[in-house]
């Protein structure tokens, strides 16, 4: 039993190294105190609140990863600014709706990423995954028509592209790498 708690403390470390530096953070402290009792917290948050582990693809493709991030960069600040630009635009209300994005190569983690990255970017919202299934429903603004409603479900599945390019595992690049072969045909 002992051992299981010291492997499964290894296992956790990066985990717990981060719940101890949130609790710093949070309380603005960074003295040993704060290290002790952060880390006494994050022991009994990881013993108590029990999630299964993640596996990891163990593939990053640094060039696509960096590309994310430049392209996430920028989706965030257009984002921002047609939001913005709704925002301001007293002559007409910019419309919103409940999409469904079916996800074509997720497993739990990758639909965890695109989750995020469509959340963060102004203008959607996820309210709902179906992890079963694996569709994602999000709350959009500037929605008119039903091919705005088609470019942001398209929006959102070039997200999970780039996601998969970038973090995903070997299989899920293969189906992708596939996928767009038949495409290029």
């Amino acid at each position: 039993m002992t051992r299981h708690f010291w492997r499964d403390l290894g296992v956790q470390l990066p985990f717990l190294a981060w719940l101890v530096v949130l609790w710093m953070l949070l309380w603005a402290q960074f003295t040993l105190l704060s290290f002790v009792t952060g880390l006494i917290v994050a022991v009994f948050v990881t013993r108590v609140f029990r999630l299964p582990t993640v596996e990891l693809s163990g593939r990053v493709n640094l060039w696509f990863a960096v590309i994310l991030g430049v392209q996430f960069l920028f989706a965030v600040v257009r984002g921002a600014l047609v939001v913005a630009m709704q925002v301001l635009d007293l002559r007409r209300h910019p419309g919103t709706a409940i999409i469904a994005v079916p996800l074509r190569y997720s497993d739990d983690l990758m639909m965890t990423h695109v989750s995020v990255a469509s959340s963060l970017i102004p203008g959607s919202l996820v309210v709902e995954a179906d992890r079963d299934r694996r569709i994602l429903y999000l709350h959009v603004i500037g929605v008119r028509s039903m091919a705005d409603v088609e470019k942001q479900r398209e929006g959102v599945l070039r997200w999970e592209k780039r996601i998969v390019r970038a973090l995903g595992d070997p299989a899920q690049y293969r189906a992708l790498r596939a996928d767009e072969r038949k495409a290029d045909r």
